[in-house]
């Protein structure tokens, strides 16, 4: 069986999922089933379609075409503002777009009437992770400016907090969205049908608030395929955390010694921690490295420890266990180990699970 590889179980991502648009559900939020992660796999779309998200949302307009061209039909959001160089593209693949900036809204709405179609545009709003979005002192000229535009449709504004600088999702910044959908839609009229609170990091306080306001939808991608909150990567109770795993092959297995000798310097990826002296270990290296993944996001299994990457190795210590030579060993994964492995040309991706329909 080829490795690395990423194992899928779409079992898992389907109760991940399903639960997750329950819950919120109750409290009046909508689900986006984030994909960029997955890179729009087309197993894992309709897995989240039948869980009964209400849209899916990508980061990368290649993604949400790789879904298009999987003759799937749903409704689908560009979540990284729109590049210039692709509002062609955008308008006649996506349904929704999320934007900060007018010239590309305008663009879009040329884009949009040559398509013959129309556009619907989110516009989100700086509350203080200093990624993207309008400052909220500027959100009414930029509603102003939007509504002119032929062919686009204000659907509503959203945020995004906790990607850039770790800014949590609390309700003082989850008031300040709703207060803000509130004195638009006093100035312009009913325009405001969609309040984005966020990603999976606002799960904490969507399902604890006493109050969520205007909130009516989230985007959510991480707390579906890996069951953690990504705020302090704690599990969430009744998911799995297991439903995409890593898989690696032992190509090495030998007893070696835990410190190294000679002049130390940088390794390939700059200065490592010297390793403890714990005399003689049992040590294994697979086939996989920092090509293949983010090594410092792979969980081991029990009784093995990661000891350090290079490119194209992961070097575990085994201590009671003896893996062999073309033994595999399956590790747990966070986003950022999760994200480049699935980028990898050179991980294959196996679901364990027939595609939902």
């Amino acid at each position: 069986m080829t490795a690395p590889r990423l194992e899928i179980d779409l079992e898992k991502i389907h109760h991940n999922a399903h639960t997750l648009v329950e819950r919120l559900n109750k409290r009046g939020i909508s689900v986006w089933g984030v994909t960029k992660a997955a890179l729009g796999l087309p197993a894992i779309a309709r897995t989240l379609l039948a869980a009964g998200v209400e849209g899916l949302a990508d980061s990368r307009i290649e993604n949400i075409q790789t879904m298009r061209r999987a003759t799937i039909s749903a409704p689908m959001a560009l979540i990284r503002a729109p590049m210039l160089s692709q509002t062609e593209l955008v308008v006649t693949n996506a349904d929704t777009s999320l934007n900060t900036e007018l010239d590309v809204i305008s663009e879009l709405s040329k884009a949009a009437y040559a398509a013959g179609r129309n556009h619907s545009v989110l516009l989100m709003v700086e509350l203080g992770d200093l990624r993207e979005g309008i400052m909220p002192a500027d959100l009414e000229e930029h509603v102003r400016q939007t509504l002119r535009l032929p062919n686009i449709k204000l659907k509503g504004i959203g945020s995004n907090l906790a990607c850039r600088c770790g800014v949590a999702p609390d309700e003082t910044n989850m008031r300040e969205l709703s207060s803000l959908a509130d004195a638009i839609d006093k100035t312009f009229g009913p325009v405001i049908s969609i309040v984005s609170g966020g990603n999976s990091s606002n799960l904490g306080w969507a399902l604890g608030s006493t109050n969520t306001g205007r909130i009516n939808n989230l985007r959510l991608g991480e707390a579906i395929l890996l069951g953690c909150e990504p705020l302090h990567r704690q599990p969430i109770e009744g998911l799995f955390t297991d439903a995409i795993t890593l898989v690696a092959e032992v190509i090495e297995a030998k007893v070696k010694p835990s410190q190294p000798w000679g002049e130390i310097a940088e390794t390939a990826f700059g200065v490592a921690p010297l390793p403890a002296n714990r005399g003689p270990i049992f040590q294994s290296i697979l086939a996989i490295g920092h090509m293949d993944t983010d090594p410092e996001g792979l969980t081991a299994p029990p009784g093995i420890d990661i000891l350090g990457a290079s490119s194209d190795h992961v070097i575990v210590g085994c201590g009671k266990t003896r893996p062999k030579i073309g033994d595999e060993i399956t590790f747990g994964l966070n986003y950022s180990a999760l994200v480049r492995a699935m980028g990898s040309s050179l991980v294959a991706k196996k679901v364990l699970a027939r595609p939902l329909r």
